[in-house]
């Protein structure tokens, strides 16, 4: 059952990162904040399939890309309203989740693992290897993927020319939104009965599935549901930098994105916010070391590996006990 506690927590944090606008104008500071709810929405989601769920997909950026790349090919071949495109994307990233779980659920462990990445590398080489003249524009021969050169001028939001300059603000608290409804979102499924079917799935599959819980029905919804804010926040990437391309399937990315959700806590509520944001600042602090960077966000993740495995919610419930 949805607590009051969570909802309370959610709202005050809501309401204090709507403030920092006010606080600074700063436009570099704003956009990575805005890059951090878009990373924030994609942890929260896969940390129910991998946390609460304990598929171990590495699926995650593959569906991002899908939302990203249905909203920029909606907007670039059919010059769709950005509003109209993103909804639609996340709707063609529900589909294609729903068609690799259908095929992943019947195995387990690290074959799930191997499987959703190889899913993801396929996608990556269709686009890539994409050579072949669909349009031809101006700027030159177009693949229908984009090729290597991915999409740019699909489209936007329509900030730009109504706002002006301070249009990223305006982005900002469209990502703020996407976020709050997909937290939302993830303490419904957590504290709800479908939450309780994944958990015991997870925990103990043969006495869940003895007690009538269906181990296909059920997973297969948390791979549906938990994709349409992962490929939401891909389409709004998408809008939010005006380009895609194939740098969206990278495999740095993906460790990166879930080295998160391991700092914060796996299967945590609030885990995965933490976790965006204590990266995210240390990502943001080591960016002026070059190549020791990488060096350092992996002595990073391997400290919490070794030393708090629960993450830093674990860290925070021994001292609230």
């Amino acid at each position: 059952m949805l607590q009051r506690r969570d909802l309370i927590t959610l709202a005050i944090l809501v309401a204090l990162a709507a403030l920092l606008p006010a606080l600074t104008g700063m436009r570099y500071i704003i956009t990575q904040a805005t890059l951090f709810f878009i990373w924030a929405i994609v942890v929260t989601q896969w940390n129910l399939v991998l946390g609460v769920g304990g598929i171990f997909s590495l699926a995650q950026m593959a569906l991002f890309a899908v939302g990203a790349y249905t909203t920029a090919m909606l907007g670039y071949y059919f010059a769709m309203p950005m509003v109209l495109a993103m909804p639609l994307a996340a709707l063609a990233t529900v589909l294609v989740s729903t068609l690799v779980g259908a095929a992943c659920l019947r195995l387990r462990g690290p074959y799930v693992a191997l499987l959703t990445l190889a899913v993801a590398q396929v996608l990556y080489l269709l686009i890539t290897n994409d050579t072949a003249c669909f349009t031809n524009p101006p700027s030159g021969c177009m693949p229908f993927f984009g090729g290597v050169r991915g999409f740019t001028r699909f489209g936007d939001l329509g900030f730009r020319e109504l706002i002006g300059g301070k249009w990223f603000i305006a982005h900002y608290y469209v990502g703020l939104g996407l976020l709050a409804l997909a937290v939302l979102f993830s303490l419904v499924i957590i504290r709800g009965p479908m939450g309780l079917a994944f958990q015991a799935l997870r925990d103990n599959p043969g006495c869940a599935m003895s007690r009538g819980v269906s181990r296909f029905k059920y997973q297969l919804w948390l791979f549906a549901l938990s994709a349409f804010f992962t490929g939401l926040a891909g389409a709004f990437y998408a809008v939010q930098f005006a380009a895609v391309g194939p740098t969206v399937f990278s495999i740095s990315m993906l460790l990166f994105l879930m080295s998160m959700i391991v700092v914060g806590g796996i299967g945590t509520i609030w885990g995965p916010l933490l976790g965006a944001l204590i990266l995210m600042l240390a990502d943001e602090a080591m960016r002026e070391i070059g190549d020791w960077r990488d060096i350092g966000l992996g002595v990073i993740l391997a400290g919490f590996v070794i030393f708090l495995p629960k993450g830093l919610m674990g860290l925070l419930e021994r001292f609230r006990r």
